[in-house]
């Protein structure tokens, strides 16, 4: 019999939320009415997630399980949502008549990845990765004013679709190969047939629909055009939300494989270099402030891969940790941006000159964000970076680290350009100071409280990292 309390952060995303914002879309718009329902449903939906974390359980024919490692990531993905949904109170860049439909694909991406994350099925994670991508592909095509969004939506869906294909087909080699499609029956499995060339095919083809996501090289053509013709909202999501749910599901599919394929490492190896590679040195001659952090995802995806190609519960739970670090100072970012641009228009680097003098507290958490992505100490992204490294170099991957920290120097400098364009360019004309509320005041405060300390004392999250991955392996 299934414990439905088990399930509810699942219920409450999938039912009370829905139920909600269903008949918001139904009645006349009212976009600070809208906000705040949203921002009340998220805060709660947090709290649902955080009491649910003791909860335990396989379900639904051991299809889905509800474990600390899924628990951990459904309170980060509840985190992303709330954080995302804040920045929604001057959601400028969608048709006011559609805000409820943009909480409305928010919260049911949410929920997919939710599914995602305890899905141990191959089939329920290829369900749950299509219902949050096909949001997704919605909420990137909601942004008005803008012809080039709905071109960049459909070529996100084609490609995406493209990359779910290509994931279907390795799905198929693995369970011609396994007869299962359980990935616990397929952890005991996959190590004695990964060997295959059939096997081992079909084991990358199923990676890459997540490295699509993951924004990985090759995979990674999509991202600046979508983070560009996205809504600053939702490109914010994109870049956090999405990309913890990513991490969880690679982290489960590359735990079933084992450590015994060398060639299954140099492969990831491959791609973490040419990711890490690419992503840092395109994001050098960026203009647009959304397309470098677009290109710098791309960078942090290799730095993410390389813990994860590991394989071992070091590696696997600094991927974890370096998920949240990545959420935090990509969200510090997208929330300068939104506050700066409150037009909803995109930014430029340059339109960032000045800022220290329209509001220092906003240039203060750009600043530490950026700093904290380049792994300057003693912020959250050294630790993160930090831990990566350590456990890549206990599995030998010296070459590896040693790439890695070369692409920690060359992406400083695009992210001194934009600290330099906010504390040392004067704007072109006299701009008007940023005003913030006192909730947007202590959410500045947070951010780089959590950056700072997260990196000085990071036991607590790396414990509970720890404890999250060895549930898994």
């Amino acid at each position: 019999m299934v414990n439905w309390m088990t399930l509810s952060p699942e219920l409450f995303y999938g039912l009370v939320m829905t139920a909600v914002f269903m008949v918001l879309c139904l009645v006349p718009a009212n976009p600070r009415r809208d906000h705040a329902t949203a921002l009340i449903l998220a805060a709660v939906g947090l709290a649902v997630t955080v009491g649910a974390t003791g909860m335990r359980g396989d379900l639904f024919v051991d299809t889905y399980r509800v474990d600390l490692f899924s628990q951990v990531f459904k309170v980060m993905l509840s985190l992303g949502l709330l954080l995302v949904v804040l920045l929604c109170s001057e959601l400028a860049g969608v048709d006011e008549k559609r805000h409820a439909l943009v909480y409305l694909l928010l919260s049911l991406c949410t929920l997919a990845m939710m599914m995602l994350v305890s899905a141990v099925n191959l089939v329920t994670i290829y369900v749950a990765l299509e219902l949050s991508s096909y949001c997704l592909y919605v909420l990137v095509f909601l942004r008005k004013g803008q012809a080039r969004s709905a071109q960049t939506a459909i070529r996100y869906f084609l490609v995406g679709a493209s990359a779910s294909a290509v994931m279907l087909f390795g799905l198929a080699l693995i369970y011609g190969a396994a007869r299962t499609t359980s990935v616990v029956a397929l952890s005991a499995a996959l190590p004695q047939l990964i060997s295959r060339p059939d096997v081992l095919t079909g084991l990358l083809m199923v990676l890459g629909g997540f490295f699509f996501k993951l924004a990985l090289f090759p995979f990674h053509f999509w991202a600046p055009d979508v983070y560009e013709g996205a809504a600053n909202q939702v490109a914010a999501y994109i870049a956090t939300a999405s990309k913890v749910a990513t991490v969880a599901v690679l982290i489960r599919i590359v735990a079933m494989a084992g450590d015994g394929s060398l060639l299954l490492v140099r492969a990831l190896a491959a791609l973490a270099i040419v990711s890490m590679t690419v992503g840092n040195l395109t994001a050098i001659v960026q203009k647009d402030f959304k397309r470098m952090l677009a290109y710098s995802t791309i960078a942090h995806g290799g730095y993410i891969l390389l813990g994860i190609l590991s394989m071992s519960p070091e590696g696997f739970s600094a991927a974890v940790f370096y998920a949240f670090t990545v959420l935090v100072l990509k969200f510090s970012c997208f929330f300068v941006l939104a506050k700066v641009a409150t037009d909803g228009a995109n930014l430029s680097i340059d339109g960032l000159a000045g800022l220290h003098r329209r509001s220092p507290l906003l240039a203060m958490v750009l600043m530490m964000a950026l700093f904290a992505l380049a792994g300057i100490p003693p912020t959250i992204g050294f630790t993160g970076k930090l831990f990566i490294f350590t456990a890549a170099m206990a599995k030998g991957h010296l070459v590896l680290v040693l790439i890695a920290m070369f692409n920690v120097v060359v992406s400083l400098y695009y992210y001194l350009l934009a600290i330099k364009a906010a504390y040392l360019t004067e704007p072109a004309k006299n701009l008007p100071a940023i005003r913030l509320s006192v909730g947007e005041r202590l959410l500045a405060g947070a951010l780089v409280a959590v950056t700072v300390c997260a990196g000085i004392f990071p036991a607590p999250l790396l414990d509970l990292a720890e404890a999250a991955v060895r549930t898994v392996i």
